[in-house]
């Protein structure tokens, strides 16, 4: 799938979970599980809740996604 195709969005973490994974909560209200993606798992950037994240999900699956960015909280 092409990056184009990717929905990109903005939320806030209310959970770490094990594993790498998140609940956050969008800019729309909804929650979904993300993951950490690859550059902040390999640079080892620590996303905590309440941290502001940068999503991006498939169109295919809009209940997961990949935090991409790590905003100032």
């Amino acid at each position: 799938m092409p990056k184009e195709d990717n929905i990109e969005t903005e939320g806030v973490v209310i959970e770490a979970m094990r594993g790498t994974m998140f609940k956050v909560k969008l800019s729309n209200g909804h929650i979904i599980t993300a993951t950490l993606s690859g550059k902040l798992r390999v640079n080892y950037i620590r996303v905590m809740p309440g941290d502001h994240v940068k999503i991006e999900m498939s169109p295919y699956d809009i209940t997961k996604g990949r935090i991409t960015w790590r905003g100032k909280s």
